[in-house]
């Protein structure tokens, strides 16, 4: 599965100034932060790490949904996948990779 080059290239363009590493997996892309998975994308789809704790509030706003696995039978529990309709904006953009930056900084190290 191929996945947007124009928001790889946005989410390059907002992580610049951090130590982010991006890794091609499952068939999309993903960007690390010591080890620990920031965002992604798969498709079209922005995934983001929010964890726990924000998962449930964060799954209400719109053109959110629950993350899972085309392969997978099970939803992924502290991750999101934001349609293009929610990170068209910069600042909706921005507000999403902040949430997954911060919640990444707060793991130890891989």
């Amino acid at each position: 599965m191929a996945y947007d080059l124009k928001l790889a290239e946005r989410i390059r363009a907002e992580v610049q100034d951090l130590p982010i590493v991006e890794k091609k997996m499952f068939g999309g892309v993903g960007y690390m932060l010591n080890g620990n998975m920031v965002c992604g994308i798969l498709g079209a789809d922005l995934i983001v790490r929010v964890g726990l704790d924000d998962h449930a509030r964060l799954l209400g706003q719109p053109h959110v949904k629950v993350f899972t696995m085309k392969n997978g039978p099970r939803p992924m529990k502290g991750w999101l996948m934001v349609e293009p309709e929610g990170y068209k904006t910069a600042r909706q953009l921005s507000q999403w990779l902040q949430f997954g930056v911060e919640f990444a900084s707060a793991l130890p190290p891989k």
